[in-house]
């Protein structure tokens, strides 16, 4: 749909539809499970046996807009319908009462002041009414002093028409300028990633925006449903378990100016952390993925949702680099927004990993085996080194960052203050010339 549109470029499709057949299909041998948001964002909910309709009915203008829009033009067509032929029934039964539908001779003498002239049937009080709700008027038919009646017949079309214009045409805006709309242009990868970044197991998907428009205060909010069971025996089917998006300030916001890959990292507290590559294939979860934020454009806040399942996370691949840098200016290749290469990583979950490192679950200081995979010459890979850890608990990638500034700006400091002393020393050798 898109690439007809022209906002997507054939090459897109083309390149999702070979990412599709080189990569393994696993829901053909395994029964495809139920999952609660499907990839365009839909909820996959039924709810059945609601005993109390009637609350629908208290809220007529959502559920005129929730509607589907055959029948919310089915609905329009008959509001419209039904208010004409109601009121062209009593401007013909006002005629008939004044006298006005008897026929008259011609050449005799005229009869008196009907209440809406040029009304003589059904027909024609019908296209009166039509004509006096949509405010059309050809100048046959028209109401005149004769009838207060009439007047306030009148007045209570007009009224009424204008209720019924206003409220169709709020919910044709409210079901065009709907905020799932803006969501039609924001994409996110078809399968999700885990390889390791920074010496740590990470999940990541990639999200893009189509549009010039930007998302304003834009924010991910990822989230874990899984079936657990507590210490009593009482299964919940869907238990929500929130995750950290990676990011140093610990906030879930993001700049979506160019497609972006979100990731989180699989440590300690985290609802991934003991997820294996053999434990994955089994694992009864969904990731469900939600963007908020506000159209630059129009204002309204919009949510775009997706979901990865087992069978759409692929362990140890990452996604390839779509941007690039030319004429001064940075250009997105989306024929690629999908593609993954291999990597090497190991199979066992990240719990596994720093428990093969020595790290106890609230134990004392130990030293952490580097496993993360360093890049050694040309292509080639090597196994990281030892290092020595203060606490059990890992550190973020962003602390061993801050760690070194503060290193370098102490040894910064030592510096400065042998210039000064060797400064001193030489100011003073001077004076000592000077009274010699």
């Amino acid at each position: 749909m898109l690439a007809r549109k022209g906002l997507l470029p054939d090459g897109f499709l083309l390149t999702r539809l070979a990412e599709d057949q080189n990569q393994p299909n696993r829901t053909r041998f395994r029964s495809q499970r139920a999952r609660f948001i499907t990839k365009s964002g839909s909820c996959n909910v039924a709810h059945k046996n609601i005993r109390e309709q009637g609350r629908f009915l208290q809220d007529v203008f959502t559920t005129m807009v929730d509607l589907k829009w055959q029948h919310s033009l089915l609905i329009f067509t008959s509001a419209f319908l039904c208010s004409w032929m109601l009121f062209a029934m009593i401007w013909w039964l006002l005629a008939f009462a004044h006298g006005d539908l008897e026929p008259r001779d011609p050449d005799g003498e005229p009869g008196p002041v009907p209440c809406v002239t040029a009304i003589n049937s059904f027909t024609s009080a019908f296209l009166f009414s039509i004509e006096v709700q949509v405010t059309i008027g050809f100048g046959g038919r028209m109401v005149t002093e004769e009838c207060p009646v009439a007047i306030i017949v009148l007045i209570i079309q007009n009224i009424l028409g204008l209720i019924i214009n206003a409220v169709m045409l709020g919910c044709v805006f409210m079901k065009t300028a709907q905020a799932n709309r803006r969501a039609e242009t924001l994409i996110f990868s078809r399968n999700a990633v885990i390889a390791p970044r920074n010496g740590r197991p990470t999940f990541m998907f990639r999200v893009g925006d189509l549009r010039k428009s930007m998302i304003i205060s834009a924010t991910v909010q990822l989230q874990v449903i899984r079936r657990t069971m507590t210490a009593e025996g009482e299964v919940i089917p869907v238990c929500q378990l929130d995750i950290q998006v990676e990011n140093p300030l610990r906030s879930n916001g993001i700049f979506l100016v160019s497609p972006l890959i979100i990731s989180h990292t699989m440590e300690r507290g985290s609802p991934l952390y003991e997820l294996s590559a053999q434990s994955l294939a089994s694992e009864d979860l969904e990731i469900i993925v939600i963007l908020e934020g506000v159209v630059e454009t129009t204002g309204i806040t919009m949510q775009a949702r997706t979901s990865y399942t087992p069978e759409e996370i692929l362990w140890g691949r990452r996604f390839v680099s779509i941007i690039t840098e030319e004429d001064s200016r940075y250009c997105v290749d989306y024929s690629k927004f999908g593609n993954t290469v291999p990597v090497r990583m190991s199979s066992l979950s990240a719990k596994e990993l720093d428990q093969t490192r020595g790290v106890q679950e609230g134990g004392s200081e130990a030293h952490l085996q580097g496993w993360g995979l360093v890049r050694a010459g040309r292509g080639g890979f090597r196994r990281g080194g030892s290092r020595a850890c203060d606490s059990s608990t890992p550190q973020p990638w962003y602390a061993q960052s801050e760690k070194t500034e503060k290193e370098v700006e102490q040894k910064g400091q030592k510096k400065t203050v042998q210039l000064e002393v060797i400064g001193r020393k030489i100011e003073e050798d001077e004076l000592e010339d000077m009274s010699d």
